[in-house]
């Protein structure tokens, strides 16, 4: 239910409520055939998963959890160094961050900012919200925290039970949303087949986001 709010805001009602405050973004306008991969978590590493997007050079922007990182960092660092990932902010243990005191939110976002810019010598500047559960308050935090742009999802493509979900038709500025799941690898499969099927490529978030005039 909070990951439909959300996704009803995107990033359209985001401009109008809430200025000066960072924007919630669950597709990016653009003109461009392109799609954009996003992994979030980090509990399971997988190494198909890892070789796909290193091989097929998957941009893919990892909201990851500091303590997912923490006992196989170079999981993730060689997706950053020898692939076309980027680190971004998932907070520091997925709470629904609308739940939390002001110092709640604080501990949750800058303190998982600061962890992994720690490791990745690079401060994140996009978060992903638990949940998708978004409001200004959260968007205020988060722009304390350096935060530019909160990303939700347009399609959810991870199993979560015994079945894949159905897979929608992709369009241009879709936002893809996976987990670092036991079934990442068949998962992210399913999403670069649809992209293709659909006609588009997997991009960078970041520069599509400051194209559109987003962040």
């Amino acid at each position: 239910m909070l990951a439909s709010l959300s996704l009803a805001f995107g990033a359209a009602g985001s401009a109008s409520a809430g200025v000066g405050l960072p924007p919630v973004v669950a597709q990016v306008p653009t003109s461009e055939k392109v799609v954009f991969i996003t992994i979030d978590d980090g509990w399971f590493h997988d190494p198909e998963a890892a070789r796909t997007l290193v091989d097929k050079r998957v941009p893919a922007s990892l909201f990851l959890l500091p303590g997912a990182t923490a006992y196989d960092t170079s999981y993730f660092t060689d997706l950053v160094h020898d692939g076309r990932a980027t680190v971004e902010n998932h907070t520091v243990n997925h709470p629904d961050l609308t739940t939390l005191d002001a110092a709640g939110k604080d501990a949750e976002v800058c303190g998982a900012g600061e962890r992994l810019a720690a490791v990745f010598e690079r401060t994140p500047k996009l978060l992903r919200p638990p949940y998708g559960a978004v409001n200004d308050d959260v968007r205020l935090a988060a722009k304390a925290c350096g935060v530019k742009a909160l990303v939700t999802w347009t399609h959810d493509f991870t199993t979560w039970g015994d079945a894949p979900p159905a897979t929608p038709r992709l369009r241009a500025g879709d936002i893809v949303l996976l987990h670092f799941t036991p079934t990442l690898g068949a998962d992210l499969k399913r999403a670069l087949d649809a992209a293709k099927a659909a006609g588009l490529k997997p991009a960078a978030l970041m520069p599509h986001l400051k194209a559109a005039g987003l962040v």
